[in-house]
């Protein structure tokens, strides 16, 4: 992997304007000298994400993303930042340069990059396998489940070796150590039996991202082992809450909605029947991150779970989450049939499409399932059964979608309209019945929605506003310092932005440029992005920005005072002078004009 300058960092970020780049993901409008959209990383109907030109930065007010074009591209696309960087490079017609790695260089270099050299080598040897002599089994099994051979070229499907110690041996013939195998999750290493394979005697299922990388594999026990199914752990690389099988194929589809199955077999089962917009997640319960990663490339997904009892439950548990993010649900009835593979199998494709184009609204499946709980016989049972359903309706928050949801159940299940309407109403305004809806977990910034410590926050309103007002620098730089930022990351980030005013060019994408963690880059964004409340007048907004200094340097002599060693004597000084610079600066006038 090729390490790069901070000055070829600055020219490929440069010379890729953040709001062309962003537009290609999201829609955005133009508001005064900034753009608005509805954000990419969490749901919201109203447009929250900004994205500014002058500053070559986004940042959303509701969930806390932001940062640069690189963060963007890692946030979204789960890029790595040397993967954010080619791709940038390649939009901007730019060369990066091509570095040949040596034994030691590959041991100091990213070792996310390894971990896809090792899932790579290893997708290659176990394909290798399958179509050997050791593989026939494999082969076989994939043949009897009627996949072609084109159909197992296109997933990469292989075959892991009955000798335990087969993949080990063979990467470390390659140049890899003990170490870095063990993080890849391909192997173990104890002390009594050396290296093992985690996977051996098994039809192996490579995992792809949305980029076509090898992250992790799944692998089917050939003959009558446990657990049947087993797949790679997590890595730095392999996270089975943002990635999902075979998306880097159903990105592309021309379909309106994804497919959302179980097993790796009902997914490259639709796909080799034309249903390229299957995905199914990795070995684990469908989560919100699943959720948000579908959202970037559909607004319908269409449940094609199997069709038993753990299948429904599976069901009933992904239907809240996709609703959760925005995203519209339905359900597949394979009936009589378990799965997909097995309706294709039997069926065919065309009625495969004619269970699609029939799906069942993911509410009314939802009451349907309900219903099987009680006796609709029994008046106490049917009661039982309305209240619930009532409270049910009382989850949709606007009445236009509340009313037609109940003319719907009141339809299907010969309900009175008005007896419905009146019992959810009646739940409406009953304490404690109606519970408040909890948020899922996004996975960004949930720090975001805390209590925000009043000083930080004037910390960064003082770095917006530094950013925002070109004059306000040559006011206040006698009076406030970097060093007056208490906060580590606020007062490196004061002393970037000051560098920058001095040389008079001020660049805030380069400053998060400098950061290396992603989230270190959406706290810089943020400081640069706080709430600036709108007042009537230059006089009110001249007074919050003298109180905004003042909090900010009495704030920085306190704490100062607190850490100063006794025998400091220049630090003593500083704080007396500190003092009497503040007492002054009360009955001094800052404008920001």
């Amino acid at each position: 992997m090729a390490y790069y300058s901070d000055e070829l960092i600055e020219e490929v970020r440069s010379r890729n304007d953040i709001v062309d780049v962003i537009s290609g993901y999201v829609r955005l409008t133009k508001k005064g000298s900034t753009y608005f959209g509805l954000c990419p990383f969490h749901n919201e109907k109203t447009g929250s994400f900004s994205v500014s030109p002058n500053k070559q930065m986004y940042y959303c007010f509701g969930c806390g993303a932001g940062g640069n074009v690189f963060t963007f591209l890692m946030q979204y696309e789960n890029f790595s930042f040397p993967e954010a960087m080619e791709a940038l490079a390649e939009r901007a017609g730019i060369e990066l340069p091509k570095q040949e790695m040596s034994a030691q260089a590959k041991k100091e270099a990213d070792k996310r990059q390894i971990l896809l050299e090792i899932n790579k080598a290893a997708g290659k040897y176990y394909y290798m396998l399958l179509r050997s002599e050791h593989g026939k089994q494999a082969y076989e099994y994939f043949k009897k489940r009627e996949l072609s051979d084109a159909t197992m070229q296109k997933f990469g499907l292989g075959y892991s070796d009955k000798y335990s110690d087969d993949l080990y041996r063979y990467l470390r013939k390659l140049g890899y150590d003990d170490a870095i195998l063990k993080e890849s999750g391909l192997v173990s290493i104890d002390e009594v039996r050396g290296g093992h394979d985690k996977f051996w005697n098994r039809a192996m299922f490579p995992i792809m991202d949305v980029h076509n990388k090898v992250i992790g594999f799944g692998g089917r026990v050939m003959g009558d082992g446990e657990p049947k199914y087993l797949n790679s752990p997590e890595t730095k690389v392999f996270d089975k809450s943002r990635n999902l099988y075979a998306l880097n194929f159903a990105r592309q589809t021309k379909k309106p909605q994804m497919l959302l199955c179980e097993g790796y077999m009902d997914v490259i089962a639709l796909h080799q029947a034309g249903f390229d917009n299957a995905v199914a997640s990795l070995g684990t319960a469908f989560t919100s991150g699943h959720a948000s990663l579908l959202k970037r490339y559909t607004k319908e997904v269409y449940l094609t779970f199997d069709s038993d009892g753990a299948g429904i439950k599976a069901a009933l548990r992904a239907i809240p989450i996709l609703k959760e993010v925005g995203l519209t649900a339905k359900v597949i009835n394979m009936k009589p049939y378990k799965d997909p593979d097995e309706f294709i199998k039997a069926l065919g494709a065309e009625e495969y499409q004619k269970r699609i184009d029939a799906a069942e609204n993911s509410f009314m499946f939802e009451i349907r399932i309900l219903e099987q709980k009680y006796d609709m016989k029994d008046p106490e049972g049917k009661t039982a059964f309305q209240t619930e359903v009532a409270k049910k309706l009382l989850d949709f928050t606007t009445e236009l979608e509340r009313n037609n949801y109940m003319e719907a159940v009141a339809d299907k299940y010969h309900m009175s309209f008005e007896a419905l309407r009146n019992l959810v109403n009646q739940l409406g305004t009953q304490g404690g019945l109606v519970k408040e809806r909890t948020p899922l977990k996004s996975g960004l910034n949930e720090k975001k929605h805390k209590k925000e410590d009043g000083m930080k926050q004037s910390q960064k309103l003082l770095l917006t506003w530094l950013i925002e007002y070109d004059n306000l620098y040559d006011k206040i730089k006698d009076i406030i310092t970097p060093e007056d930022f208490t906060e580590d990351i606020f007062r490196k980030v004061a002393e970037l932005l000051y560098e920058q005013k001095k040389s008079g060019t001020v660049n805030p994408a380069q400053i998060i440029s400098l950061f290396a963690e992603e989230e270190e880059q959406r706290e810089v964004a943020e400081l640069f992005h706080a709430r600036i409340h709108e007042v009537d007048s230059a006089a009110e907004r001249d007074k919050a920005l003298k109180e905004t200094i003042l909090r900010v340097k009495d704030n920085s002599i306190s704490y100062r005072s607190a850490h100063l060693e006794p025998t400091d004597m220049q630090g003593l000084q500083q704080l007396v002078a500190d003092k009497r610079t503040l007492q002054n600066m009360e009955k001094m006038h800052i404008s920001i004009d």
